[in-house]
């Protein structure tokens, strides 16, 4: 090769050549299950194949669709995870029992997911399940319903999705409810009510996982002085980095960590730098201000105009750069102020429109994420935590709680006795 076409062809050979910590994460990864605390390939194949949900090859080949993938069997196993809480999201702002509804209709479609490639994947409760289903070789799948909203303030509700195999609840999504704040609507409660109190205990009481990512501030308080078990926050980054409120801040992470739980990080750019959750901001307003319907905008009922003057926009205003090292910013800070025990991974893949970091498009990339960690010192026990003992650690935590508090009824308090009819 002569020596202009070598430099031409530098960066795919560097590209192309094994991290010289390739070894080292394999090893990691052979002892250590890799969890992710949350991936809407479920939520997002329901959404854009509808019924053909049930019969699409998800063995290898998504990642080439029109609108990519970021999940399929082939870079599951290219990322070597061993461990998937797959989120079941609805819309907060559907009728209240159509989200029940579409909630049942997606923990099943995650069970027929497993129930399809039982090679690949099998469903875990335990901690003890994951590790189990790991040595087996397969990708322990674990289930998250992201929404208070999701039960209809009813702890019946609440039961049935634990009894379907729910692993953990996200207190809100995007919206304030009846009983709890989110970190991205107006606050109404100051944190939780006494019912989102008690919604924590029963969570407490059955072995699920009280979650904490989309809650407000006050929120992330209130359940960390109410809950008995460890907390995990299954998909939020360090608001120190990041000034954005669905991250956590230094006073919260260190109350999580004397609460014993877990931060899993996001791989959403808009939580990730400050740069992009500005320009995100500041996208979202052109929007509006080009288009507008029924009232107002520049250009209002007359979408070509107000496209073309947003393509304008976006040449002038170029995305801000995310990569994955700004990824692994966010997890050296988070295991400086909680503590190497308490941080984790929680992508969010196939959930923010393939808006991801440069490094990070799909599963198959978590090695190269640690390898960047090791390169920064982590020593392979560390890797071992944060890739998965520490949520497995919550796990185990959750578990005793639940078998210490097995002597107590269900509860059966509504949401109506609780807060009282002045909320209604």
């Amino acid at each position: 090769m002569n020596r202009a076409l070598f430099v031409c062809a530098l960066p795919l050979l560097l590209a192309a050549a094994p991290s010289p910590y390739a070894a080292r994460v394999a090893r990691v990864l052979k002892a250590t299950p890799l969890i992710d605390g949350h991936n809407d390939w479920a939520e997002s194949l329901r959404e854009r194949e509808g019924d053909g949900r049930w019969t699409l090859d998800l063995r290898q080949g998504l990642g080439t669709k029109p609108i990519p993938y970021n999940t399929d069997i082939a870079r599951l196993r290219q990322g070597q995870v061993g461990g998937q809480f797959w989120s079941v999201w609805v819309d907060a702002g559907l009728p209240p029992l159509e989200q029940v509804k579409e909630t049942l209709e997606q923990i099943d479609l995650v069970k027929d997911i497993v129930a399809r490639y039982p090679d690949s994947f099998a469903l875990a409760r335990t901690a003890d399940d994951v590790r189990r289903i790991h040595k087996s070789g397969r990708i322990a799948s674990l289930i998250g319903v992201e929404g208070g909203n999701q039960i209809d303030d009813s702890l019946s509700v609440l039961r049935a999705y634990h009894d379907l195999g729910a692993g953990y609840l996200t207190l809100t999504h995007s919206r304030t409810i009846d009983w709890a704040d989110s970190a991205t609507d107006d606050p109404k409660h100051n944190g939780l009510t006494p019912f989102g109190e008690a919604v924590v205990h029963e969570l407490n009481r059955l072995g699920m996982l009280v979650d904490l990512s989309h809650v407000s501030e006050g929120t992330m308080r209130s359940a960390l002085r109410v809950s008995r078990a460890p907390v995990i926050f299954s998909h939020s980054s360090a608001r120190a980095l990041d000034d954005h409120p669905r991250d956590v801040s230094d006073e919260v992470l260190k109350l999580v960590a004397a609460n014993g739980g877990v931060v899993m990080v996001n791989f959403a750019p808009s939580y990730l730098t400050e740069a992009h959750r500005r320009w995100g901001a500041e996208e979202a307003a052109e929007k509006v201000r080009l288009n507008a319907p029924p009232f107002g905008g520049l250009y209002i009922g007359q979408p070509d105009k107000a496209a073309a003057a947003m393509a304008q926009w976006h040449r002038d205003n170029p995305e801000p750069r995310v990569a994955l090292t700004d990824v692994a910013d966010h997890i050296d800070h988070i295991a400086k102020i909680a503590g190497v025990d308490h941080v984790g991974i929680g992508s969010d893949f196939d959930g923010v429109d393939n808006s991801l970091p440069e490094g990070l498009g799909d599963v198959s990339t978590y090695p190269a994420l640690l390898a960047e960690l090791m390169r920064r010192g982590w020593s392979d026990a560390d890797i071992a935590k944060l890739a998965g003992g520490n949520v497995l650690s919550v796990m185990a935590g959750a578990e005793a709680v639940a078998a210490s508090m097995r002597g107590e009824l269900p509860g059966t308090a509504t949401e109506a006795a609780l807060d009282g009819p002045a909320r209604h």
